[in-house]
């Protein structure tokens, strides 16, 4: 098929890289304009667009669809479909129309659960159990389109880095699987049961909550991790936790129970097994608290 994929992220990588090995002709490429990044605060290209230019496909990035002009040159391409995932920009309906099969999206959940932005860490914040990639024919609400097709995975422990790059493998393999036979995958209406949204996830959120259970704090490690990294401070210096477990314990929330770094939970304990300080590589706790002692009744903010 003549395929124009539009992503920016290193989950949409997978997707970009298995239409090609399908056989599929990727006309272009659209990606977000590259951006700031690195000490130098450098121009960056995207991830998708660095795959795409390594598989010799042209490279878009505009700021934005809604000009006639942009609209235009994307109708030009003259696709058979669009392939979305993770792209960041709203499609206007003059996109959404524009390929003779519409706009499929690689979406990183079990739709109608964790519509939006952060599906991933919603889901393992929200304790699910499972969670997966849904392949949905794009319209113009936020992840409300018809599904054609799903695949789950278990949640169970995985930091989001993780999961995100097992439903990228999956959501690669499944959009490859509903383009060899899309009259097989008839669309089916989401229900109205069940909808939940995976808001944007916000820098203060990654400051862990110790009044909470230490599930919910492990979960905060896992949902984090490895980026923007979920911390405390101590004595003003910022501590991101990389690893952690829950176990049994009780105390002041956010007091250190003994000098092995376990700190008190507003139910239960957590105990960091992977710390980063600022500006030094990640260690195991043990190794950490070698060189820098935390004694038992520290309380971290």
């Amino acid at each position: 098929m003549r395929i124009v994929f539009m992503g920016t992220p290193d989950f949409a990588v997978p997707t970009l890289q298995a239409l090609v090995e399908a056989g599929h002709e990727v006309v272009a490429a659209y990606s977000q304009p590259p951006r700031p990044a690195g000490r130098g605060k450098q121009l960056q290209p995207s991830a998708v667009h660095r795959a795409a230019e390594a598989l010799r496909i042209p490279v878009r990035t505009p700021v934005s669809l809604k000009g006639a002009e942009e609209q235009a040159a994307f109708a030009a391409l003259e696709a058979d479909v669009a392939v979305v995932a993770a792209y960041g920009l709203i499609l206007p309906q003059a996109v959404l129309d524009a390929p003779r099969h519409g706009c499929l999206n690689v979406h990183g959940s079990l739709l109608p659960r964790w519509r939006g932005a952060a599906p991933v860490q919603r889901a393992i914040l929200a304790g699910d159990e499972r969670t997966g990639v849904t392949i949905m024919q794009m319209e113009r609400g936020l992840d409300t389109g018809p599904m054609l097709a799903k695949v789950e995975t278990p949640v169970a422990g995985k930091t989001a880095g993780e999961l995100t790059a097992e439903l990228a493998d999956k959501g690669a393999a499944l959009m490859v699987e509903v383009l060899a036979d899309l009259a097989g995958h008839s669309p089916i209406i989401q229900p109205e049961e069940g909808v939940t949204y995976a808001h944007k996830i916000e820098k203060a959120e990654s400051r862990l909550d110790f009044s909470r259970s230490g599930v919910d704090v492990e979960r905060q490690v896992l949902a984090f991790a490895p980026a923007p990294g979920a911390f405390f401070e101590l004595e003003g210096e910022r501590y991101r936790v990389l690893a952690a477990e829950a176990i049994e314990g009780s105390g002041t929330p956010g007091v250190t129970l003994d000098a092995a770094l376990t700190i008190a939970c507003g139910e239960g304990a957590l105990r960091p097994t992977l710390i980063q300080r600022a500006g030094k590589p990640a260690m195991e706790t043990a190794a950490l608290l070698r060189g820098r002692p935390i004694a038992a009744g520290t309380c971290l903010a």
